[in-house]
């Protein structure tokens, strides 16, 4: 999973890279690219691991990206066409005074860089349409289904409305290239006071976008202590987790993403798949031949797992099951796939 940071000028954007990635630099990094890798808390990993004693464990990763600022780049390109692979865009937002700059105006803000968004892509669509119909012209047959699909996005672009509002338009498969910002999975990052844990009152936008509340100067403190010191940070300022946390189960949410875990060869491993993923394509995700070769699936629950105390136990109360390439993995699976090739 890559998530892309994106705001307007002194949203906080840095301030929240490092507090999301304990990846501090200092001034002179100020304007490049920075990129980060995180590995993903879960307790479930840690579990297992304790209880196979494993020579490796394998947490999941979540890779930040926030893009530095291009002087060069063309007058008609968004700021954010960097961001065009990430799965997921995180949107920070001022709420916090700044010295020499207006009060925080998050709802304007939202909609300027928003319409930013959608107006890079309304540029990519209608070049790509006049691009088509050109083609067409000059005896090119017609990819017809790409072509309904694009009017379709500029109609709604024209309107300012951001193709992640149409699902049917952000889902479409004949439409990934084109890498829309737009379309992407938006979570709004309120960069709130040191001393506001508080969304802003604006109903209409926490209605219809999916929020969160980070105070950045703290998190970014908190990011640089020990883990010792920062449990006591967590309870001085009544924040219930870290927005390294926070952010990556919403992120999760989200993209409706899920956990499975396999324990292969003296190791422990987390993978991320969607939801709804079947055990068949499961196994490609750890190897093409587990999915060219596969027989079946073992599968147990977190849950049952820790329960029976280890997998041997597991399988003596019944618990460990086998199941076919169209079972639907479910989130804490513990599966060992059964392939030849």
């Amino acid at each position: 999973m890559k998530l892309g940071i994106i705001g307007l000028p002194r949203a906080g954007k840095s301030t929240v890279f490092d507090a999301l990635t304990q990846n501090i630099t200092g001034p002179e990094h100020k304007g490049q690219d920075r990129i980060a890798t995180v590995r993903v808390p879960d307790d479930r990993v840690d579990a297992l691991s304790r209880m196979v004693n494993p020579q490796k464990t394998i947490y999941a990763q979540v890779e930040y990206f926030l893009p530095g600022l291009k002087k060069d780049s063309p007058s008609e390109s968004s700021p954010w066409t960097a961001v065009r692979d990430c799965d997921a865009l995180l949107h920070v937002i001022r709420n916090h005074a700044v010295y020499g700059f207006d009060e925080p105006s998050p709802a304007q803000d939202f909609s300027q860089l928003d319409q930013d968004l959608v107006l890079a892509d309304l540029v990519v669509a209608q070049k790509r349409i006049e691009r088509i119909e050109l083609d067409h012209k000059r005896g090119k047959k017609m990819d017809s289904e790409e072509y309904d699909l694009l009017t379709a996005c500029r109609d709604c672009l024209e309107d300012e409305i951001p193709l992640r509002n149409k699902p049917q338009l952000a889902s479409a498969h004949r439409l990934r290239g084109f890498t829309f910002l737009s379309a992407k999975p938006v979570l709004i990052l309120f960069n709130n006071e040191d001393d506001d844990d508080r969304l802003p009152n604006i109903e209409h936008l926490v209605a219809a976008e999916e929020c969160l509340v980070i105070r950045g100067k703290l998190e970014q403190e908190l990011a640089q202590m020990s883990p010792d010191e920062a449990a006591e940070f967590l309870t001085e300022f009544n924040i219930p987790t870290s927005a390294m946390d926070r952010v990556i189960r919403q992120s999760y949410a989200l993209l409706d993403l899920i956990s499975f875990f396999t324990i292969i060869s003296n190791e422990v491993r987390a993978w991320t798949i969607k939801k709804g993923t079947q055990a068949l394509e499961a196994a490609g995700h750890i190897h093409s031949d587990m999915q060219k070769g596969f027989i079946r699936a073992e599968v147990i629950s977190f849950e049952n797992l820790m329960a029976a105390g280890s997998y041997n136990e597991a399988k003596k109360k019944g618990t460990v099951r086998l199941e076919g390439k169209t079972y639907e993995v479910q989130d804490g699976d513990i599966i060992q796939f059964r392939f030849n090739i």
